[in-house]
C-alpha cells in the first residue's frame, strides 16, 4: 500500500527530471530515468526521495552513481537538487549529439543544481573533458556553457589540495586532424 502512495511522488520527480533539459543531450528528456538501488525511501511531505546501496541513475546519456544518492524538489514538484554521496561519487553527461564523448565528474558529494544547470563537485573533485582535467578540492561546473571553476571548500573536506591542478591539451592543427 505504501507503493501506490508514493507512486505520485516517483511520477513527480520523474516528469521533473525528464524537463531538465541540462540534464543530458536534448533527446534524453525524452527517454525513461531508472533509478537502481538497494534502498529507497520517499517523503512525499517535504519532497525527499533518499536511494541507497550502489545507486545508478540513468537518462539516455546521462549517469549518476553514488551509495547514497538524495533528491529534493520544489513546492511546484520540480526537481530541485540531486545530492550524490560515495567513496567517489560520479557524473557523466554526453554535450553533444555530434560527440560521443562525455563529460565525466568525480567527487566524493556531487551535487547537481537543476534549475541552474550546474554540478558541484566537493572533496576529491575531478572533471575530465575532451582529454582536459581539472581537479581540486572543489569544482563547480556549469552544464549549459560547459565551464568549469575550481578552487578550495573550506572546512569539512577529508583530502586538503592547497592547489588546483589543471591538464589542458593542446588544440589539434589541420594537419593532424586530416591525418586521422
Amino acid at each position: 500500500m505504501r507503493f501506490v502512495k508514493t507512486l505520485p511522488f516517483l511520477l513527480s520527480v520523474g516528469a521533473a527530471l525528464g524537463s531538465a533539459s541540462a540534464w543530458a543531450l536534448p533527446t534524453d528528456r525524452d527517454q525513461p530515468i531508472r533509478i537502481q538501488a538497494d534502498d529507497a525511501q520517499l517523503d512525499d511531505k517535504q519532497g525527499i526521495a533518499t536511494y541507497k546501496g550502489d545507486v545508478v541513475i540513468t537518462q539516455g546519456s546521462m549517469k549518476i552513481t553514488g551509495n547514497t544518492v538524495t533528491l529534493t524538489r520544489t513546492a511546484s514538484g520540480d526537481v530541485d537538487v540531486v545530492t550524490a554521496v560515495g567513496s567517489l561519487a560520479y557524473f557523466e553527461q554526453q554535450q553533444k549529439a555530434t560527440d560521443p564523448e562525455k563529460v565525466k565528474a568525480y567527487a566524493v558529494t556531487i551535487q547537481y543544481h537543476s534549475t541552474q544547470d550546474r554540478v558541484v563537485l566537493i572533496d576529491q573533485a575531478k572533471v575530465i573533458n575532451a582529454g582536459n582535467t581539472t581537479e581540486g578540492e572543489k569544482i563547480v561546473y556549469d552544464t549549459a556553457n560547459q565551464v568549469a571553476t575550481a578552487g578550495r571548500a573550506g572546512s569539512g573536506v577529508k583530502t586538503q589540495r592547497p592547489r588546483i591542478d589543471m591538464v589542458i591539451q593542446p588544440k589539434k592543427k589541420p594537419d593532424e586532424q586530416k591525418a586521422q
